[in-house]
């Protein structure tokens, strides 16, 4: 009796919002160490071929995660949900094997290790969605593994910083910080595995969530593109921005004439993250699925506005870099986790289409992926000079300002005209 009574509180548990917050949260945030901490160093004394080592490096992890993104549009999609949890692992640990080949192999020609460490990471993200998606709580859950990735984005640099500044060489650092992320990651996994699938009323409310095979992929994409398309233009945009954002912190942070400590990549993240958890775990209070769509469209549009204030802000130096960071860091994240958390969802919600938002999430990423990878390329291979990256970053987003708002106003219309909508 004692034993059963003892089952049915640890059901409970595992089966509360807070239990698969911090389940997928610890997992993402524990890939995220074997993902970024080399962002922290500069490797300034190496350059090969006219470029610069650091640029070498992030171009080869951002094209391998790129490629992951592409094989994530099918594997996420169709992966059974008994084996995710499997998944999930053996890709990080795989990673985690090409650090240590990053680490032993000298300079240039590591740069496959870290290729070969970005392609299977990428797929990470889906996995641990699947979990949370199609849920009436959605938006507040997958807010929480959002969070993950713009906290643990600022977080492996300080770690990764730390190393470098404990003596640790800046070709060792990356896997040393991954394998001290083993067990929190086998811990997290451990937990997320223990998420109970969508209940009845979850299904009734969001719809049921499936495997799609490709004709499934396709006839989705192609019912709603006209209205889905400028979202993924602009989330490709978006996702370059928090790409050079998050890559070049340091570069950035010294063009701003600042001189920072580890923590600063850390708790500048966490302000503009706890500024994104709130705002949509908000969300998750809307019931009504075409409201809750055109919520998110508002914060978006909101994000928009608060990133261009923080660039006339700084320009006419009212406020100080640290500020401009945190701004413009929940600038960019608000339409940034409004695809994540609510936009997709509550499409499929409202349409009450069978799928999962996995699909359209790595159709996205796998776009914006690309377009990094083209940027990067631009700045450092077909320019003759190379390109400071504060005036790139500036110019990037007035781009999306100006395109963001006019694109989010226009799917608005077209998504949620009531055509669509059940």
């Amino acid at each position: 009796m004692e034993r059963k009574a003892t089952s049915n509180w640890f059901e409970k548990f595992t089966g509360s919002l807070l239990w698969a917050i911090v389940a997928a949260f610890g997992t993402y945030f524990s890939m995220y160490l074997f993902r970024k901490p080399f962002t922290a160093a500069k490797f300034e004394d190496l350059s090969f071929w006219g470029i610069g080592f650091k640029s070498i490096l992030v171009i080869s992890q951002v094209l391998g995660y790129t490629i992951s993104k592409f094989i994530g549009i099918r594997l996420v999609s169709e992966a059974p949900p008994q084996k995710r949890i499997y998944l999930i692992i053996g890709l990080v640990l795989f990673s985690e094997c090409a650090l240590l080949g990053f680490g032993s192999t000298p300079a240039p020609w590591n740069l496959v290790f870290l290729f070969l460490n970005g392609i299977p990471l990428g797929v990470v993200f889906g996995l641990v969605l699947s979990f949370l998606e199609g849920r009436k709580q959605t938006e507040l859950l997958t807010s929480g593994l959002c969070v993950s990735f713009i906290v643990a984005d600022g977080f492996a640099k300080s770690v990764g910083k730390s190393l470098i500044d404990s003596g640790t060489s800046e070709f060792w650092m990356p896997a040393i910080a991954g394998a001290r992320f083993i067990p929190f990651l086998l811990f997290f996994c451990w937990m997320l595995s223990k998420v109970p699938p969508p209940t009845d009323e979850d299904k009734k409310m969001r719809s049921e969530r499936t495997q799609m095979n490709k004709s499934q992929r396709k006839d989705l994409y192609k019912k709603y593109s006209v209205g889905l398309f400028p979202i993924l233009f602009i989330y490709g945009l978006v996702g370059v921005v928090r790409g050079v954002k998050g890559d070049f912190a340091p570069e950035i942070w010294a063009s701003l004439n600042t001189k920072v400590d580890a923590a600063a990549f850390s708790s500048t993240e966490l302000y503009s993250g706890l500024g994104v958890l709130i705002s949509f775990g908000l969300v998750s209070l809307v019931k009504d699925n075409r409201r809750g769509f055109l919520t998110g469209i508002g914060l978006s549009i909101v994000g928009c506005i608060i990133l261009a204030a923080s660039l006339v802000l700084i320009q006419g130096k009212i406020i100080s870099p640290y500020i401009f960071m945190v701004l413009s860091g929940f600038g960019m994240y608000l339409p940034y986790i409004a695809v994540h958390t609510t936009l997709f969802e509550r499409l499929m919600a409202m349409t009450q289409e069978r799928g999962t938002i996995g699909y359209l999430m790595y159709l996205a990423d796998a776009g914006s992926y690309a377009a990094y990878v083209l940027v990067l390329l631009a700045r450092n291979v077909l320019s003759t000079s190379s390109i400071s990256v504060l005036p790139m970053f500036v110019g990037l987003c007035w781009a999306l300002v100006v395109t963001g708002i006019i694109a989010f106003l226009y799917s608005a219309q077209k998504l949620a005209s009531g055509k669509v909508s059940v």
